[in-house]
């Protein structure tokens, strides 16, 4: 059997996706896990999965839709290849809340303040 090959490494930084994606029942669960597949599976992801937030310093939201619920996870590539997960949240507006884009570049500032070589 081929194996597929994969693109993109999806790591978590501490637990702040885990705690958001603990709250989630078990279709939306599901749905986050076939997104984060697709996006280390494809060599150009969709917009509709993977987008680059404007103005944001690097920062990417990942795209889960389930029905009517629409999920957001922040994330950004660190040397290329690799997604870090941030935060999550249910997105009820059609404008990404500030506060959370926030909560998000100061985890990645975090990431990268422990993570200088």
């Amino acid at each position: 059997m081929d194996k597929k090959h994969q693109y993109r490494t999806i790591t978590f930084y501490k637990d702040y996706f885990q705690t958001f994606f603990e709250k989630q029942n078990k279709k939306v669960k599901a749905k986050i896990v076939w997104t984060f597949d697709l996006i280390e599976d494809l060599q150009k992801v969709p917009e509709i999965y993977l987008k680059h937030l404007e103005n944001t310093n690097g920062l990417y939201e990942i795209r889960v839709q389930l029905g009517s619920d629409i999920f957001r996870i922040f994330c950004f590539f660190d040397k290329g290849q690799l997604v870090v997960l941030a935060n999550g949240f249910q997105k009820k507006t059609q404008k990404t809340p500030t506060q959370e884009i926030e909560t998000a570049l100061k985890i990645k500032k975090e990431y990268e303040h422990e993570n200088k070589k």
